[in-house]
C-alpha cells in the first residue's frame, strides 16, 4: 500500500516502532472504554503483528495516522475483516489518542479509508461495528456516510452495524 493522504492527515503500515505511541491509545483506559480491556505492552505488540499480517493477506488493515504537521503519530484507522453474525465483511476501524479527539480526525481518516476500500479494494460495501453504548464511533460513521443496518445482541451485549455501500458513495 502506498500512503493514502487527507488534507491534515496521513495513513501508512504500522510497525514496530510504532509500539509506544500505539499504546498510548490502546492502554488507555478511556480511550478503550468500549473494548472488554486494556491492552498490555505485549497485546499492543501483537495488535501490530496481526495488522501487518493483514497487510499481506488483505492488502489491508489498520494503518499508522499521522498529522502532517509536525509529523505526529495520533493512532490507527483502517480497514479489517470482521466475522459479524457469521459473515466476514470489510470494517472500518479507529482509534485516536484522545490529546487529539474532537478535531475531526477520525472522520477525515475513516472517510480515507472508506474511498480506499471501494476505490482501491473495489468492496462493494463497508462496514462499522460498534457496542451500542459507543456513540462517538457511530457519529463518525454517520459523518462518513454509513447508516444503521442492525442491532443485535453477542455476548450478552447490544452491537451497531452500520453500513456504506459503494454505489451510495459520493
Amino acid at each position: 500500500m502506498n500512503e493514502i493522504h487527507t488534507n491534515r492527515l496521513y495513513l501508512r503500515e504500522l510497525n514496530s516502532n510504532d509500539h509506544q505511541q500505539l499504546s498510548k491509545v490502546l492502554s488507555d483506559q478511556e480511550s478503550m472504554k468500549y473494548y472488554p480491556n486494556t491492552f498490555t505492552s505485549e497485546q499492543v505488540e501483537d495488535w501490530i503483528k496481526w495488522n501487518i499480517d493483514n497487510y499481506k493477506k488483505y492488502n489491508h488493515g489498520l494503518w499508522a495516522v499521522i498529522l502532517k504537521d509536525g509529523d505526529v503519530f495520533i493512532g490507527d484507522c483502517g480497514i479489517t475483516m470482521q466475522t459479524i453474525e457469521e459473515e466476514t465483511v470489510p470494517e472500518i476501524g479507529f482509534h485516536i489518542i484522545k490529546d487529539y479527539w474532537n478535531q475531526g480526525y477520525a472522520t477525515e481518516a475513516a472517510m480515507a479509508c472508506k474511498k480506499y476500500a471501494f476505490n482501491q479494494l473495489n468492496y462493494p460495501e463497508v462496514y462499522s461495528y460498534t457496542t451500542l453504548e459507543n456513540i462517538p464511533s457511530q457519529k463518525v460513521a454517520e459523518k462518513i456516510g454509513m447508516k444503521k443496518a442492525k442491532v443485535f445482541i453477542k455476548n450478552g451485549e447490544t452491537q451497531v452495524i452500520q453500513v456504506a455501500y459503494n454505489n451510495d458513495f459520493s
